[in-house]
């Protein structure tokens, strides 16, 4: 299978005609300054002169000579810069896609009319084959409400459609793949720091396959130093600019997109090639230039080393990520803190290709995983491109899935049980719960947070091997805790809390987690299904309140388990399902049904 991938940007076109699965390319094409007299074009290496075209007569010009035959073309995959939020995986493209994504160009105003004007040329050249939008900002759509949100009134928020959406989406998916690839691990167990480093630059937290923070916003211009992007500035700077500095909304724009970053730093440009080399022949303008980026960058690794409590690797990918030893030395000094240790013969000597994707920096005695991956957004897309075209997201949905909803819940140790209620105690059986072997018990516990204490919370059982704390985001706020949304069973580094019992009291120092949306289900009902366990996938709720859909929807899958999906509290509350009655699970009129899985973590096909 052959996938023709493009990416229509407003002064250039990339293009390849490419297998997903080997990452081979039978044909390539490159088009710069578009718009101008000095357009150029390469088809697999050969250049020639364009002329004063724009981005649709190059392509009708062009995509007929890339792909002579286009029998040999399975599919066509689009980058589209920006699905908003109801884009979050790829897409079929129709008129309805195409007419959505139009209107979300107000937010990637650079970006969208040229990938629009792209994809409507290729289906008039390519009329007989899918054409599948993939978006950079899907694989954010996992960012937890915390990092969507900024701090503002709610009226404007909701009026303007305002939160944090990420970019860049496709090379980060890329690249933590490769990672986990290259560790011989899955990425569901990793937690890996990304940095897309280019022209473009933006950094992501992906937690457990997932990303769960990123510096880029509702728009690419927050975040890091880039190459005419500004990246952070004081919103009162931009006040300041708009009263007293002669700008307007427009020269404002022009000023932070096309004049500020690297370039405005400098003064030389935007090419850290060339930055480099004035700073070394003592360019101070340059010299801070490089000391701003990389300072900007080390700060924004921290932070997201912080968000997902610690990393296992940090990985560099993009023209500058994969190409400048310079960046990835300052960027990695004073890490150590992290576990994170950089061999300087490494990291001089690094160098990657489609040979050898991935290559590792670290000293012998890094903690932390430092490696430098070869950027292939290319591949990704023809991956979820041929995805979709083999239908690998579609799911069997004719049974229902019942609902059982989660309330906060205690799972203790041997130990603990003897400690809370007294040596040799035995769990006393109050009702079984629906998955087979596990009851509520008639034991209950009160949770001490830093703030406030939550009494009478049911404890369930058998006993577990490690002490387990579930609860709500709305019990996290009320109790103090900051527990991270996470699968059962995984508490490494989670939060923690004191439990008090009749006969004693124990401090968890972690086992406190916000558990992630699940469905139980047994190996029958995943092969009826078409899912595996661990896979991901969206979820239609149906309830006598609002039908909903849930993202992020973890499949686990054992004989021992029944068909069952779980939602908290909170999640409930937001279908308006009625839970009926207080306790550890309970079961309610509500179904469920799958509408796809995330081919996210399937292995290359």
């Amino acid at each position: 299978m052959h996938i023709l991938v493009l990416n229509c940007g407003s002064s250039s076109i990339k293009g390849a005609v490419l297998d997903p699965h080997t990452g081979a390319r039978a044909a390539t094409l490159a088009v710069e300054r578009l718009g101008t007299p000095h357009a150029t074009a390469r088809i697999d290496g050969e250049a020639r002169a364009l002329g004063e075209l724009d981005a649709r007569a190059a392509l009708r010009a062009l995509l007929p000579e890339l792909v002579p035959d286009r029998t040999k073309v399975a599919a066509v995959g689009h980058r589209v810069v920006h699905g908003g939020e109801r884009f979050t995986a790829p897409t079929l493209i129709d008129a309805d896609v195409l007419s959505d994504i139009e209107a979300l160009s107000p937010l990637a105003p650079l970006h969208q009319p040229a990938n629009l004007a792209g994809a409507r040329v290729a289906q008039a050249l390519f009329p007989g084959v899918p054409h599948i939008a993939v978006f950079d900002t899907a694989f954010h759509a996992t960012l937890p409400r915390r990092a969507q949100a900024y701090a503002l009134p709610p009226e404007l928020v909701e009026a303007h459609g305002i939160r944090r959406y990420g970019f860049h989406g496709t090379s980060h998916a890329w690249c933590s793949t490769q990672v986990a690839a290259h560790l011989d691990q899955d990425v569901r167990d990793l937690r890996i720091l990304t940095c897309h480093l280019g022209n473009g630059a933006s950094t992501c937290a992906v937690e457990f396959g997932r990303s769960v923070e990123t510096s880029m916003g509702m728009t690419p211009l927050e975040g890091l130093v880039m190459g005419t992007r500004s990246g952070d500035v004081d919103p009162g700077v931009l006040l300041l600019l708009l009263r007293e500095g002669g700008l307007d909304a427009a020269g404002l724009d022009r000023v932070l997109n096309r004049e500020s970053g690297l370039a405005g730093l400098s003064g030389v440009g935007n090419d850290m090639r060339d930055i480099e080399a004035r700073a070394a022949e003592g360019d101070e303008r340059c010299r801070l230039a490089l000391h701003v980026f990389t300072h900007r960058l080390r700060k924004q690794i921290g932070a997201h080393a912080a968000v997902m409590g610690g990393v296992d690797a940090i990985a560099f990918t993009g023209g500058i990520g994969e190409n400048s030893a310079l960046v990835r030395h300052r960027t990695l000094q004073r890490l150590g803190f992290l576990g994170a240790r950089l061999d300087e013969d490494r990291n001089r000597d690094a160098a990657v290709s489609p040979e050898t994707p991935v290559t590792t920096i670290h000293a012998d005695n890094s903690r932390v995983a430092l490696l430098v991956v070869a950027c292939d957004e290319q591949r990704e897309i023809a991956r979820q491109a041929a995805a979709v075209v083999r239908e690998a997201d579609r799911v069997a949905n004719p049974r229902r899935i019942p609902i059982a909803v989660s309330a906060r819940h205690i799972h203790l140790t041997r130990e603990a049980v003897d400690t809370l209620f007294g040596e040799g105690h035995a769990l006393t059986p109050h009702r079984p719960l629906s998955q087979p072997g596990q009851f509520a018990c008639e034991e209950k516990l009160t949770i001490v947070g830093p703030k406030r204490s939550i009494a009478g919370v049911r404890v369930l059982g058998p006993e577990r091997r490690a002490c387990q704390v579930e609860i709500s985001r709305t019990d996290e706020f009320f109790l103090g805790i900051d527990a991270p949304v996470r699968d059962s069973g995984d508490v490494a580094r989670s939060a923690g809390c004191t439990l008090v019992g009749p006969a004693g009291e124990i401090t968890l120092t972690e086992g406190v987690i916000c558990a992630r949306r699940h469905i139980h289900m047994t190996p029958d009902d995943a092969t009826h299904f078409g899912v595996s366990d661990r896979d991901v996938v969206e979820v239609a709720v149906h309830s006598g309140g609002r039908d909903l859909t849930f993202g992020d929807v973890l499949i686990r899958v054992s004989p021992r388990y029944a068909l069952e999906m779980h939602l908290d509290t909170d999640e409930a509350n937001a279908a308006e399902i009625d839970r009926g009655m207080e306790g550890a699970l309970v079961g309610t009129g509500s179904s469920a049904s799958l509408i796809r899985r995330k081919v996210a973590f399937d292995k290359a096909k």
